[in-house]
C-alpha cells in the first residue's frame, strides 16, 4: 500500500481559525487576518475542538493518491460520502494479469495461500478468456474483490475526523484500518495542532461507542456511567 499527499490546503491552523473567528467579529476578512496570529489561531483552534464546533474545519481539504489497495478497501472507502474520488476504471483499463491483495490471515499459512494464489491465477486466465469474446467492462464481472485498485480522493478536516473515528478503530478490517493509520500519519505531520485531537472513536471521546462490540481498550458508555 502506498499513501502520497498530492496537495493541501497551505495555512491550515490560520484557514481555519479565521473562519471560526469570522462568525463572531464586526471586523472585516482582512482585519481578522492580520490579527489571527499564531498562538490565537492555536487557542480558537482548541476552542472550536472543546465545543465539537466543527464546521470551520471543513475550509481546508487534503488530496491522496492512494495505490496498491484492494476494491474490496475502496468499497468501503467510498461509503464515507462528504469526499470526492477518482478510481482506476476496470471498464476502460484491461486487468490482464491483475495484481491483488493477500489478507494476512491467508498470507500466513503457506498451504492456505498457495490455494489462494491458484484461485487468483484461474480468475486472470478466465478474465483474459472473456476479454476476447467480450467487452473489457463485462469481463470484469468475475474479477475479484481482492484486485488491485488505485484511487484519488479528496476529504476536509471534519470528514477526515470521521472517517478516522470509524477506521482507526480496532473493529476496522486491517486493510482500511493500516490505510487510514497512514493518512493520520500525514495530516497529523502536516498541521498537529489540528489532527493531534482526533483518532479512533475512544481516543477522542474518551469512551468506546461500540457497545457489546467493543474491543476492551476502553470502557462503553454504559460502563463509564455505571
Amino acid at each position: 500500500m502506498d499513501v502520497k499527499l498530492i496537495c493541501h490546503t497551505p495555512n491550515c491552523q490560520q484557514v481555519v481559525a479565521t473562519a471560526a473567528r469570522l462568525c463572531y467579529s464586526a471586523d472585516d476578512i482582512d482585519t481578522i487576518l492580520t490579527k489571527m496570529g499564531d498562538k490565537r489561531g492555536k487557542k480558537l483552534i482548541l476552542k472550536l475542538i472543546d465545543l465539537g464546533h466543527q464546521s470551520p474545519f471543513e475550509h481546508i481539504s487534503f488530496t491522496f493518491g492512494i495505490s496498491g489497495i484492494s476494491r474490496s478497501l475502496s468499497h468501503q472507502l467510498v461509503r464515507h460520502r462528504i469526499a470526492s474520488y477518482s478510481q482506476k476504471s476496470q471498464r476502460y483499463v484491461s486487468e490482464s494479469q491483475f495484481d491483488y491483495i493477500t489478507p494476512p490471515s491467508i498470507k500466513k499459512d503457506e498451504k492456505t495461500k498457495k490455494r489462494y494464489d491458484q484461485l487468483m491465477e484461474n480468475i486472470a486466465k478466465c478474465y483474459e478468456e472473456l476479454s476476447e469474446i467480450a467487452p473489457k467492462e463485462d469481463a470484469r464481472y468475475v474479477l475479484p474483490n481482492s484486485c488491485e485498485t488505485k484511487i484519488v480522493a479528496t476529504f476536509n478536516a471534519r470528514s477526515l475526523f470521521n472517517f478516522f473515528q470509524h477506521r482507526m478503530c480496532t473493529r476496522a478490517q486491517w486493510e482500511i484500518r493500516l490505510l487510514s493509520e497512514k493518512m493520520y500519519d500525514i495530516v497529523n505531520e502536516i498541521s498537529p495542532e489540528i489532527f493531534s485531537y482526533f483518532g479512533a472513536s475512544c481516543d477522542t471521546l474518551g469512551y468506546c461507542p461500540e457497545g457489546t462490540m467493543c474491543c476492551g481498550k476502553a470502557q462503553t458508555l454504559e460502563q463509564r456511567e455505571r
